[in-house]
């Protein structure tokens, strides 16, 4: 059945969305499944507020302008965070290029022995991985529960927000990128 899905996705994508003009509109009319409860927005500006890597570098979301990034905020003793994670390591295999990448962000004191274990239970190994120690950048956009999932435009901007867990592997979901990758 989920083939059949896909292939009807992907279908009215090709044939249904113009490449040169696909926008907010053309991924809003493919959302189904879990990309349901994705709300699309005008384009909003994030603060640039800092992150740390997992080596305790510096990082800032400017890093990933020019992409389409999935920004997901999580911690390691969320259980829809675990149940999540490994949808997203494989939507990054899918989707991930110069283009699009999926970045995730550990919210609160979650140390990093803790984060690298997670990833190794739930199998996830390839996913960009920050940590925002106090909750800076999460409390300035308005995150309290966890996961939440933000879509960045490559602009840095956010046009997306999906809050709870989602299967980001499904033929659903890549349909919805895909429209706004085009």
């Amino acid at each position: 059945m989920l083939t059949f899905r896909a292939a009807v996705l992907y279908t009215a994508l090709m044939f249904g969305a113009n490449p040169a003009a696909a926008d907010l509109a053309a991924a809003d009319a493919l959302r189904a499944g879990d990309m349901q409860k994705l709300n699309f927005a005008e384009a909003q500006a994030l603060p640039e507020i800092g992150l740390v890597g997992l080596d305790d570098a510096p990082r800032t979301l400017s890093e990933f302008r020019g992409k389409w990034v999935v920004l997901n905020f999580w911690a390691t003793w969320c259980p829809p965070c675990r149940h999540e994670m490994p949808s997203l390591g494989a939507l990054q295999t899918a989707l991930g290029s110069d283009r699009f990448e999926v970045v995730t962000v550990a919210t609160g004191r979650n140390a990093v022995p803790a984060i690298e274990e997670f990833f190794a239970e739930t199998g996830v190994t390839h996913l960009t991985a920050l940590r925002d120690p106090k909750s800076t950048l999460a409390r300035s956009i308005g995150i309290a529960g966890l996961p939440v999932t933000v879509i960045l435009n490559p602009e840095g901007q956010e046009v997306g927000r999906l809050i709870g867990d989602a299967d980001w592997n499904s033929a659903e979901a890549h349909a919805v990128l895909s429209a706004l990758m085009n």
